[in-house]
Formats: structure tokens, sequence, C-alpha cells
């Protein structure tokens, strides 16, 4: 069979890319090892900048998030239990991010999809990418026991981080710039109502915690850890007792409580691939890197390749222009590199570190103190958490 875009993951990114491919007459087939329900099962993020709800609208897939997103003016931070309010509306002028679960937004993606009859392979095994240095490339992949293979002008990876595309990059053509974090993240989701209507980022003594939303009556709530504990150490009752330690009074007051639908431990890491494109494949999303998860920019960032990686192919195909597809790697790595220092700047300010000196904790407390009485150091923390432009 043939295509003009073969992509390689169907998460977001790749499904997104997708139906802004056929959007703009472009055909384009998905591929993904794993099972749709598999993909629909991940509990992930659910902070959508708005430039990332604006290209949802533009793939024609936005009609639900503007009806049942919850829209966010602001979000807390809290310094040993006090508290201050950053305006995102006001210091950016009528910028907001918006809650909206990447399950809900996946689901979304795949509906549409399914609803125009555009191909896509679930559960397909061994998929590789061929000659994408050439002028002919290929994937070849196996389906129900039957060898496929799919020729392609282009390949574009969207498959995660321990994705094939990523793997098939020759040696030393890729480098890698990693920092890894000595904490990670304990998460519990519970069907309770969240404890206040914005976000909470809180900095304290026994460690960082924050209280997030996925609706108004599904919250998820997060504590620093060790990367030495394990999930199954921890109770529901363990997990809410350690939450409210960590919060102020009044709000830990305010916390419902409930069974827990999920837990797990996400390790924090910092990752950036350089560069982006090699020959005919490009990379996106979790395949070309990974931020930490404060801040909410690894689903957002993702959105942004695939904008950067959209109009360079569109102008490919319809402005019959290889611009876009040359600066493709330069463009998405100037963006990514700066939501890495932001997210990068928000885990050193918001977490507490095991080698941490009472000079690096004043230092903390002079950028707290700065946040409180800065608009311009306010504004900058804003700009950056509603999303930079693309």
């Amino acid at each position: 069979m043939r295509t003009q875009v073969a992509i390689i993951g169907s998460g977001p990114a790749g499904l997104l890319l997708g139906q802004l491919l056929y959007k703009a007459g472009i055909d384009n087939i998905v591929l993904d090892r794993v099972s749709k329900d598999h993909i629909l099962g991940r509990i992930r993020a659910g902070v959508l900048e708005e430039g990332t709800a604006w290209l949802l609208d533009k793939a024609g897939v936005g009609e639900r998030l503007q009806r049942e997103n919850l829209p966010h003016d602001g979000f807390d931070l809290v310094f040993d239990d006090e508290v201050h309010r950053i305006d995102l509306y006001n210091l950016t002028g009528g910028k907001r991010v918006h809650v909206y679960g990447q399950t809900e937004l996946t689901q979304d993606l795949m509906e549409a999809r399914e609803a125009e009859s555009l191909k896509t392979f679930y559960e397909a095994d061994n998929v590789r990418p061929h000659d994408f240095d050439g002028t002919s490339p290929y994937v070849t992949f196996e389906k129900d026991g039957v060898s496929q293979r799919i020729d392609c002008d282009f390949i574009a990876g969207c498959d995660g981080f321990h994705g094939v595309s990523r793997k098939v990059v020759p040696e030393g053509a890729m480098q890698t710039f990693e920092k890894v974090y000595p904490f990670g993240w304990l998460g519990l989701l519970a069907d309770v109502p969240p404890v206040h209507e914005e976000l909470i980022y809180a900095n304290h003594s026994r460690g960082f915690a924050l209280c997030s939303m996925r609706s108004l009556t599904r919250s998820r709530y997060y504590v620093q850890c060790p990367l030495t504990e394990k999930v199954e150490d921890w109770t529901a009752d363990r997990f809410w007792d350690e939450l409210r330690r960590r919060l102020p009074d009044k709000t830990a007051q305010q916390v419902t409580t409930g069974p827990a639908l999920e837990m797990s431990i996400a390790p924090l890491r910092s990752v950036v691939s350089e560069p982006l494109r090699f020959g005919r494949l490009f990379l996106a999303g979790d395949a070309a890197h990974i931020v930490p998860p404060t801040g909410a920019k690894g689903l957002n960032l993702a959105a942004s390749d695939v904008h950067y990686l959209f109009e360079a192919l569109r102008e490919h195909y319809l402005d019959s222009s290889d611009a876009g597809l040359d600066t493709y790697s330069k463009k998405a790595l100037h963006r990514i590199w700066n939501a890495e220092r932001f997210s990068w700047w928000m885990t050193s300010v918001m977490h507490r570190f095991p080698d941490m000196s009472i000079f690096d904790r004043r230092i903390q407390q002079a950028e707290f103190y700065q946040l409180t009485h800065s608009k311009a150091a306010s504004t900058a923390l804003a700009e950056n958490y509603v999303g930079l432009p693309f």
C-alpha cells in the first residue's frame, strides 16, 4: 500500500498530525504496536495551553473540549503555608489554560479519524522504518501474522522515547541531552471533587505537592517522593495523610478523600535529542524530548512539534516548498529548549532536593519573594505557563 505520510504512534501527537494532514488533503496512515484500549487506558496530563486548544480546533476536534473543559485563569503557589496566586489571565493579557484530560483528547482524535474511515493499524507488530535516508522510504510491519509494507514520501516518528523511530536513527547521528532528578511524583487519581477550583503547587519542608483535577468530580494529586519508594508500599490513607501535611491547614481541612482509582510513581527527568530530522524521518513528541511534569509542558510541547511538522508538510505538498522541512528541527528545538528551561526552573523552585543546603533554600525563598513582589517576575512565569507562541 502507499500513502504520503506514514505516522508511527497513535498517541495525541500522531493522531493530531494525522488529523491536520487529512484536513489539508494530505493522505496518511497511522500505525501503533499497542491496542486502542491500551492507549485510552493511559493516565496522563490534562492541562492544555491555549496554543494546543487552538490547534485542536484547527484540526476540527475541539468541539467537546470547548464544551467540557475547565478554563483556569490562574493557580496558587504555596511556600511554607504562604499562598500566592498567579493571575494568568491578567498577567498575559487575557490568556488562560484549559483542564481537559489527555484520555479525552485522544478519544476525540480517534473518533474523528474513525468517522472519516482513515486507515489506522493498531496492534501492529515489528514496525520498522526503512530507507528514510533516500527518496523512497517505507515502513514494514506485521498485522495478524501477515507482513505488510507502506511506501510513503515521509515518516513521522511519534511513538515515544522507547519507540522504534528513535532506535533506527544511525549511530552518531543524534545527540541526546539528559538531566535526571533525584525524586519522583507519587500520584493518586480519585473520584472526589478537587480541593480548589484552580491548581495548587506547594513547596513544603516534607517535599513538593500538587493538587490538580481532571473534572469537577475527578481529582489528581501528587506528592514528591524518593526514587527508592515503591507504590505498593503506599495505601490511599497514607497518601491522603501525607498530602494534607504539605498543604496549608485551611486547604488540608477541605480535602475530600476517597478510594484510589490509580496510584503510580513517575520519575522526573529532562531529555532533548538533536536534530529531529534524519532524511525523510522526522521525530516529534516524546520521541524527541521529555520534560518534568512540573509546569504541564509534555503534551503541549508535543502539540507544538506537530504544528511545525504539519506546516512543513503542508508547504511541501501545497506550496511546493521544502523550506519548512529544512527548518523543522531548528524551529521545534528552539521552543523545546525554552519549555525545558521553564520546567527545569519550576522543578528547581518547587521541590526539596536531597542535598539541598541552607543557601539553596534561601535561594528558593528569594525566588518566591520575587514572584510575590515583582509583576515582571510573575508575568514571566505566567507567559511560560500559558505557553510561548508557536
